[in-house]
């Protein structure tokens, strides 16, 4: 019974693959060659701290979320390489009331991902309040409520192990800024259930002398042995430890199994360390491209003197160094090219996955509509006091694509109140857009940025100009740097440049997003609506 329900939900979840390969794929950055071969990053966005589990021949991702809803995004995948973005855990992150304003740099770290006793498990930390725990049947389904396992401030990124005599452990590591302690990785035991952990635990490495800042554990247990790969040395410029031991609580032995070398790819950790049916080893980690965010790369892997040594290893000292391109994995079929979504054209009647608020949303800011094939959005009440966009949640934004892409959505606004403001953003610790906004029934078009909007820094706007239409396209493109240009069209051909260009910043542990936000300055009994008709990314 097990076998046949996990086919039953691998040819579901091939089947939706196969239906988005003949649908939209990327126009904007697409890993798979189609020759054999890949190249990196295989998600050229910010799914930041991945983590996977093969079940079958199926394979699925977590990644980190932060303050964004709906989060916990979950992805599969059938060769490593075309990853699909399927679910999310949850839409509103707990506990409610705090996440219904924007917790920059809180919310989900890095989570884990394990397949236990037929049930997905995913354990992850929120710095401020604890480890929380979340399973499900049924990845593309719904997912349990979380469940607070363990209060505590600054515990970061678990991992579970269920030992082959039942018994159930996790690992996790410390974040300074709120522990007041860090570099330090910690196995404390649980019940079999997963759900409560028993002991305050004990230390198992601690990499203060040479690598410091170790986070991110993931454990596993092969021949015999426990191993604990965790990164260490800093987001962007550090490397893969491998540890291993024959006891859960050590000693363990080290081994630095991946570093940057000479190549173009900073700072290659943390991430899952995967196989295929076949036999074959691979490892999924990201890399920290500032204000794209964390994307995620997919490296070999070969067993060498007990350890994995990930990447390619051309002076055979152990350490591999990180891959461009490479042979795609050997999982005994090619499958259809598939990407996570970025283009939208509102046509359904939900809204597409690759869109989040900054903060828990309510069910008034926007709707789709599909009788007239648009996303319909209201303007919104900005607080008192208010200074920038860095406080607002109903921001609703995607990740970048690609390093260079152009975006351009088309839209009418159809404005109720004295100074209600629609824009196209470009969001991060700096922010700009393009604004229209309603002065004395007639629309104008203007340009705003922002430099340290975490500080409370006002908006600067230039560039003010009138419109004849309320009817338009509003487009961003961006070159390599995260240089921002932004413009405007009335009849979706002859675009007008507004402003200077904009280099863009990444925000809080995520990288910049870029979306809409529509807001009034004022209570009013109603509001202006835009109906945006569809987003478009284009090289």
């Amino acid at each position: 019974m097990r076998l046949l329900r996990w086919n039953l939900i691998g040819m579901a979840a091939f089947l939706c693959g196969a239906l988005s390969a003949f649908g939209q794929v990327s126009k904007v950055w697409v890993a798979d060659n189609g020759d054999g071969t890949y190249k990196n990053p295989i998600i050229n966005a910010d799914y930041s701290d991945p983590d996977a589990v093969r079940v079958g021949d199926d394979y699925y991702m977590t990644a980190s979320s932060f303050n964004a809803s709906p989060g916990l995004p979950i992805l599969h995948s059938k060769d490593l390489v075309n990853w699909r973005l399927i679910n999310h855990v949850f839409r509103d992150q707990e506990p409610k009331t705090i996440f219904a304003k924007p917790q920059h740099g809180g919310g989900v770290w890095a989570p884990a991902i394990r397949f236990h006793a037929e049930e997905f498990y995913i354990y992850y930390p929120d710095p401020d309040l604890g480890i929380w725990m979340t399973k499900t049947k049924d990845p593309a389904g719904e997912w349990s409520k979380p469940l607070l396992i363990a209060e505590g401030k600054g515990w970061i990124d678990p991992c579970p192990l269920w030992d082959d005599d039942g018994n159930a452990y996790l690992v996790h590591a410390f974040a300074g800024s709120r522990a007041g302690i860090k570099s330090i990785l910690v196995v404390k035991k649980m019940n079999r259930e997963g759900t409560k952990l028993l002991d305050d635990g004990v230390i198992v490495f601690d990499g203060h002398d040479a690598d410091p800042t170790v986070e991110g554990p993931k454990i596993n247990k092969y021949n015999d042995y426990y191993y604990i790969l965790a990164p260490a040395g800093g987001v962007a410029t550090g490397w893969q430890l491998a540890l291993r031991s024959k006891n859960i609580y050590g000693p363990y032995e080290k081994k630095i199994v991946l570093a940057q070398g000479k190549t173009s790819i900073n700072g290659p950790h943390q991430g899952a360390l995967i196989d295929t049916p076949n036999g074959e080893w691979w490892f999924l980690h990201f890399q920290d491209k500032g204000p794209y965010g964390r994307v995620v790369h997919l490296q070999p892997a070969v067993w060498k003197n007990g350890f994995p040594v990930i990447g390619v290893d051309a002076d055979g000292d152990g350490t591999g160094d990180p891959v461009l391109t490479y042979k795609k994995p050997n999982v005994g079929k090619t499958f259809p090219i598939v990407t996570p979504p970025d283009s939208d054209e509102f046509d359904g009647p939900t809204l597409g996955r690759q869109w989040q608020w900054h903060a828990n949303p309510e069910g008034r800011w926007a709707f789709p509509f599909p009788d007239k094939g648009v996303l319909r959005m209201f303007s919104v009440q900005q607080p008192e006091n208010y200074k920038n966009l860095w406080e607002l949640p109903n921001l609703l934004l995607q990740k970048s694509p690609a390093d260079e892409f152009t975006a351009t959505t088309k839209l009418t606004l159809t404005p109720r109140f004295e100074g209600e403001r629609f824009g196209l953003i470009v969001m991060g610790i700096d922010y700009s857009g393009l604004f229209l906004t309603n002065r004395q029934g007639k629309l104008s078009i203007s340009r705003a940025t922002v430099k340290d909007a975490d500080k409370g820094t006002a908006e600067t706007e230039t560039n003010s100009q009138m419109l004849s239409s309320n009817s338009l396209f509003l487009r961003v493109s961006v070159k390599a740097g995260a240089i921002c240009t932004f413009s405007y069209s009335i009849d979706g051909k002859t675009f007008t440049v507004v402003g200077e260009p904009f280099k863009a910043r990444e925000g809080r542990w995520i990288g910049a997003k870029v979306g809409f936000v529509f807001n009034r300055p004022a209570k009013f009994n109603d509001a202006g609506s835009a109906d945006i008709d569809w987003f478009r990314f284009e090289k």
